[in-house]
């Protein structure tokens, strides 16, 4: 069994108050970051996607919902899935609790996926969800965004993900075991589960035009992971060995 150090409060204090001057630097750090994304040049999206939602046919635009900010997370949930990734909707768990206050500010929350829209509303059902969830099956959109590959694609690698040319690995032909498991979560095949990436884009909309803002992918998600940031305050930590998570209606169940 791992132990930690023990001490006085006074020893306790001492070696708190010198964290937090590490955390204040960080914080610092962060809001330097927020600033960074916040410069970045806006890309006109100028592709007529078009989304099925609960509303019916819907373009970009129309996912904005009349705000002028988007912030969309690309859900990993393709086509053979049977059911969302669990890492995703782990997330996705601590979505709602935001969106009454983002929509009051601007901004509307939702996710994409390529799964029809039928099989993305019956999960979101399962998972008593509320927040918009549009189907990206009948467009490019996780393609262009990076965040779908074509089976072709998965065989002849090299595909960029996170900014880099083969960022993600997808063409092992022994995956590893928190792939294996994951991918059992979905009800997908190895190869299936890996043709989809998670991510998340910003969008804004002025005088009718939609731009680009931000993207992220890969540990850049793990802020908006609430669950990664309670076990990083916790005493041990994020402590793993592997995939621990299920989605939150199999947990006690084999």
């Amino acid at each position: 069994m791992a132990t930690n150090l023990t001490g006085t409060r006074e020893q306790w204090l001492a070696a708190r108050l010198e964290l937090l001057d590490l955390e204040k630097e960080h914080t610092r750090r962060g809001d330097e970051l927020a600033r960074r994304r916040q410069e970045l040049p806006w890309v006109r999206v100028d592709k007529n996607y078009r989304f099925e939602t609960d509303e019916g046919s819907a373009s970009l635009a129309d996912l904005f919902r009349g705000r002028s900010q988007l912030l969309i997370y690309h859900f990993m949930f393709g086509p053979d899935y049977k059911a969302g990734c669990p890492s995703c909707s782990a997330i996705a768990d601590g979505f709602d609790g935001s969106v009454i206050h983002l929509a009051n500010h601007d901004v509307t929350l939702g996710a994409v996926s390529r799964a029809p829209l039928t099989k993305l509303q019956a999960f979101k059902r399962r998972m008593g969800w509320s927040f918009p969830w549009a189907s990206s099956a009948s467009n490019d959109f996780n393609f262009d965004f990076n965040v779908s590959i074509t089976q072709e694609q998965q065989r002849k690698g090299g595909v960029e993900y996170n900014f880099r040319r083969g960022g993600h690995a997808i063409t092992q032909a022994a995956p590893p075991e928190p792939v294996v498991q994951s991918a059992a979560m979905t009800g997908a095949d190895p190869a299936a589960y890996t043709r989809e990436m998670p991510g998340m884009s910003a969008f804004v909309l002025q005088d009718g035009v939609v731009y680009h803002t931000y993207s992220t992918y890969a540990r850049g998600l793990d802020g908006i992971w609430g669950m990664f940031q309670w076990l990083d305050r916790a005493p041990k930590g994020r402590n793993e060995t592997g995939i621990w998570w299920r989605h939150h209606d199999m947990y006690g169940k084999r």
